[in-house]
């Protein structure tokens, strides 16, 4: 079973281009049902039969997990063994025949315009470590780019002059995205007056580096994101895909149409993006309830 995980842990990083937080996600999620398996008195992924996939499930039901972590232990486990029935023939029927819960309605977490604006103005400042994070941030938010596409970027696939970036999507899907004039400027200035000095010795094209001079990753990028929210005083914790959360729906608040929107973002399928047209909805409504005089 290790020597198919291997491969297939290698294949969704190198071909797939997922990210190293999802790469960790599936592996564990594989790890955990391979736990099962052992307790189960089953050593052969080829016996796993439909019956044991259901059991496995409603294992995960009791232990009180949502439905939209065991969809995505599902997700995990079938595409694995999609993979496993491609490269070495293992049958895959238990997992591509059960059905997904049915999805808990959440809508994704955005910032405010305000808060966003309390960001930025956290991270103002004339030091390199400041120019970098303003830069990130611009960056971030005027493209609406994924945090793995971002530490993905290297010095060759931006164009300041012209306000646009070359991004590697999923599935290693390349796309065009342009960024606006305040992005331009923090951009042009972090390249001047940041990178030589936070590169020290160092010799990569990476766009975004550390405090080390190395290529930023994805956790640093969390590490930076954090301590933003801390000195902007916003409480609760930030995740990455909050501003491209923000990024989206933005775009539909002030008029944007779904399906320019879906292309900036790197959506295959538009029913992705139109999650954010039910933020959208949800914030009219609410505002109206709180100023309509009869409402």
């Amino acid at each position: 079973m290790s020597i198919v995980l291997d491969e297939y842990i290698s294949y969704i990083q190198l071909e797939k281009n997922y990210s190293s937080l999802t790469v960790s996600e599936y592996s564990n999620d594989i790890r955990e049902f391979f736990s099962f398996l052992v307790e189960e008195g089953i050593a052969d992924l080829d016996k796993v039969e439909y019956s044991e996939a259901r059991l496995y499930v409603t294992r995960l039901y009791d232990r009180g997990l949502s439905r939209m972590s065991i969809s995505r232990k599902i997700s995990s486990i079938r595409s694995f063994y999609k993979f496993g029935n491609a490269r070495f023939g293992i049958n895959d029927n238990a997992f591509r025949l059960l059905n997904h819960p049915k999805k808990e309605q959440r809508l994704p977490a955005f910032f405010y315009e305000e808060e966003l604006e309390a960001l930025f103005a956290s991270c103002q400042g004339e030091d390199p470590k400041s120019l970098r994070n303003l830069a990130l941030l611009e960056l971030l938010y005027a493209t609406g780019i994924r945090v793995s596409e971002l530490t993905f970027i290297s010095l060759r696939d931006i164009d300041t002059s012209l306000g646009i970036v070359k991004v590697m999507g999923k599935g290693r899907k390349e796309r065009y995205v342009p960024f606006g004039s305040f992005a331009q400027t923090t951009l042009e200035s972090y390249l001047e007056n940041s990178r030589p000095i936070l590169m020290k010795k160092k010799n990569h094209q990476s766009l975004f580096v550390n405090l080390r001079g190395d290529p930023i990753t994805d956790s640093g990028v969390r590490h930076i994101l954090n301590r933003m929210m801390e000195d902007a005083a916003i409480h609760g914790k930030i995740h990455p895909h909050m501003i491209r959360h923000s990024f989206a729906t933005h775009l539909l608040s002030n008029g944007a149409d779904i399906r320019t929107v879906q292309e900036l973002l790197g959506h295959s399928h538009l029913s992705s993006t139109q999650v954010y047209t039910h933020i959208t909805k949800e914030h009219l409504r609410k505002v109206y309830m709180k100023t309509h005089p009869r409402a």
